[in-house]
């Protein structure tokens, strides 16, 4: 045979040839079903996603924000229709990208034209220019060039109506809806009503994960159920951020057909493109009912003027609703709910927050004060229901008090008082003598009844919880014994206690309802757009005061002698037309001078807190009034007046309301120097009650000078509460 044999190794090698050559076969047939399987199973939502809305687009219906008015329809927030409108620099001006193999031929800038119909001046298109070139400087997909930026905001009507006409050239522009909120009572009630704020980007990364444009429409709505986008607002204080789930509303949306060019197309052929449902109506935002009365905060704000700093609250005593949280120095939330522009409300907020008087601050509840003698008729009911005091027993002031090697001083050399005369003269050394007996525990306690040191649960804004110290929060803080002197300030609302108007309003609301400590309320309904009632709150019951009614009673007879008695430190002040009974405080704040602060602000920081806490009528009491006049000076000649005055203005609109003839008006006024008191052998106190006069009966009305005689030693850091 001739045949030739193929050798055994050629064999082999052959073998091993095509061994490789399908195991490269397979792999690369792998290769491509793990891509086909990425692309189809693991990316295939994703892509379906994509290529879905390359043709078909949801396109956003916006909402309203919901109407915020007061107790009596006033409106006191809106929303007026504004759009902005945003570029994309890498789609509105390609050549400022770097360029690309697979850029379409037929790309050109839009730019120019955008630049037109917005009417940019040349510097502002060169800033802008400028400012697309940076944002191209790379061309990756989540590079600044394929991000929306901010161009115009609030642009008038005929310019919005000439874009969306020629969108379909505009590339890269969009119009967005942005409502711009209208505050009508600019300052008027600020901390209360807050202000709406563009959500930053910490916010809305929350809402709105990497992966959010791929979810379903079902998925998007649990991770963000308010639908937050990309240039919206949200309330960011007070009552527009505590409600901003009933006032935002849902925005609806529309399936539309789009082109390659973003143009949207309409007709039968698009009909057809179009899956159900097709649109969902946008849902407006909820309106609020207030229980606030923005006459009344009107009336308030002019008896205010005079202060620099201070609070205002009024609450009615019957059901806890708020009638009136007046802050100052207060703020425009205009200037801050971007109406003026993004330069603008930057600008607002440093000024705003480098105000040493710390206008953003909500003194009624976030900021805590020592309340000064308007603690004292808390202490007297601590002393009452321990029974370790007989309420008619006297005490004599001789003007100071030693305590080891301190003295602790009074305004006044009162002579023999008992605990009805002492909360009207305020007399330091009956308290001093009384909180010694009672002890700082006991104090606490009874405070603790009427909501003294607790957050009241408002939740409009934060809230200072306030402090009523006892002997372990001592322990806490200070190293040794504990000292007899903590138990003697805490008595006069000195020392460690601190409270806020709030939580004094419904203290003293609830001594004269009768013991009924109620939850604030500032929302008393939600409405619809149109008026209907949605959903009505009742007021609602915190705790009831564990004290007995005669101690109860015995505080408030004391309370009205402090008002409408000979002796009292509000009688100079009093309206013989109006029923009040109430309480003067003027509370040291213990400020030192460093050298740092000016003459002019030294001087004001070291004025003390002047309060008047009161409730009105007595014989039936409507509503409770406290007044704080931060670094005002003195509570009778300073805080009483303002109550006052808010009081009549309370009685005066409802008596207009009621079709009543309200009271004579007249304005609030200082003091009058009263008759000279004395008599007495020399070196004696004056009379049981007498406040030590140190006044010209000749002469002017103004505050006294106090005068400290010479029989009492210097001291400090006591509460002096006489007019």
């Amino acid at each position: 045979m001739s045949d030739r044999l193929v050798p055994r190794s050629d064999v082999g090698e052959f073998r091993k040839r095509y061994q490789w050559m399908a195991l490269f076969a397979f792999l690369a047939f792998g290769a491509v079903v793990v891509r086909l399987f990425q692309l189809q199973v693991v990316s295939g939502k994703e892509y379906a996603q994509v290529a879905h809305e390359n043709v078909i687009r949801r396109v956003t219906l916006s909402t309203t924000r919901g109407v915020i008015r007061d107790a009596y329809g006033r409106v006191l927030a809106s929303s007026r229709p504004a759009f902005n409108v945003y570029i994309v620099p890498g789609r509105v001006m390609p050549s400022a990208r770097p360029p690309r193999k697979w850029a379409p031929v037929d790309e050109r800038d839009s730019f120019p034209q955008i630049a037109d119909t917005l009417r940019l001046n040349p510097d502002e298109r060169a800033r802008l220019t400028a400012k697309i070139r940076d944002a191209c400087v790379t061309d990756e997909d989540k590079s600044p060039c394929w991000h929306s930026i901010l161009v115009r905001e609030d642009v008038p009507r005929d310019i919005v109506a000439e874009l969306k006409q020629h969108a379909w050239e505009l590339v890269g522009s969009e119009v967005v809806s942005a409502p711009v909120r209208l505050y009508p009572f600019k300052a008027l009630g600020s901390h209360m009503l807050g202000y709406v704020a563009q959500v930053d980007a910490e916010t809305l990364s929350k809402f709105r994960p990497e992966n959010y444009k791929t979810m379903t429409p079902e998925e998007r709505a649990k991770v963000n159920p308010l639908g937050y986008a990309p240039g919206d607002t949200l309330g960011a204080t007070g009552i527009e951020r505590a409600w901003e789930a009933y006032l935002r509303g849902q925005r609806g949306w529309e399936k539309r057909v789009v082109d390659a060019r973003g143009r949207y197309h309409t007709g039968p052929e698009a009909d057809r493109l179009l899956d159900e449902p097709r649109r969902q109506e946008p849902i407006p935002g909820r309106d609020l009912r207030l229980t606030v009365d923005m006459e009344l905060m009107e009336g308030i704000e002019k008896a205010m003027r005079s202060q620099v700093s201070g609070a205002v609250v009024v609450v009615d005593v019957r059901t806890g609703r708020l009638l009136a949280l007046y802050s100052k120095p207060d703020f425009d939330p205009n200037d801050l709910s971007g109406g003026a522009g993004r330069e603008k409300v930057r600008e607002t907020f440093n000024k705003l927050y480098a105000d040493a008087l710390r206008p953003m601050l909500d003194k009624t509840m976030t900021g805590a004060f020592q309340p000064g003698s308007t603690f004292k008729p808390f202490s007297a009911l601590a002393a009452l229901e321990g029974k370790m005091v007989n309420p008619l027993e006297s005490e004599r002031c001789d003007g100071y008090l030693y305590y080891g090697r301190r003295v602790f001083r009074c305004s006044h050399v009162h002579g023999r008082v008992n605990m009805r005369s002492a909360i009207a003269q305020s007399c330091n050394i009956y308290f001093y003598r009384l909180g010694e007996t009672v002890g700082i525990d006991r104090l606490a306690k009874v405070a603790a009844e009427f909501g003294l040191g607790q957050k009241t649960g408002l939740g409009i804004n934060p809230e200072a919880q306030g402090r009523v110290p006892t002997r372990s929060w001592y322990a806490l803080r200070y190293k040794g014994q504990f000292r007899i002197g903590f138990t003697l300030n805490s008595a006069i609302g000195q020392g460690a206690t601190t409270v806020t108007p709030l939580q004094l309003a419904l203290a003293y609301a609830a001594i004269g309802n009768g013991g009924t400590v109620y939850m604030p309320q500032a929302v008393r309904a939600i409405e619809a757009s149109d008026g209907a009632v949605l959903q009505d709150f009742p007021p609602r019951v915190r705790q009831r005061a564990r004290v007995e009614p005669q101690n109860l009673q015995r505080i408030t007879e004391a309370l009205f002698a402090v008002v409408n008695e000979e002796h009292g430190t509000a009688y100079p002040v009093r309206d013989p037309a109006l029923d009040i009974a109430g309480k003067t405080g003027t509370a040291q704040t213990g400020y030192v001078a460093t050298g740092k602060d000016s003459a002019k602000t030294a001087w004001f920081l070291a004025k003390d807190h002047a309060w008047f806490a009161s409730f009105a009528p007595y014989k039936s009491p409507e509503v409770a009034v406290v007044v704080l006049a931060e670094h005002g000076g003195s509570g009778p000649t300073i805080a009483a007046p303002i109550a006052i005055q808010v009081v009549r203005e309370y009685t005066r609109l409802q008596a207009t309301r009621a079709g009543r003839t309200p009271p004579p008006m007249r304005d609030a006024q200082r003091p009058k120097p009263p008759a000279p008191h004395g008599g007495g052998a020399p070196g004696q106190a004056p009379p049981p009650g007498a406040p030590l006069d140190t006044r010209d009966p000749n002469g002017p009305t103004a505050p006294p000078v106090p005068v400290v005689p010479t029989a009492i030693p210097p001291g400090g850091g006591q509460d002096e509460d006489m007019p």
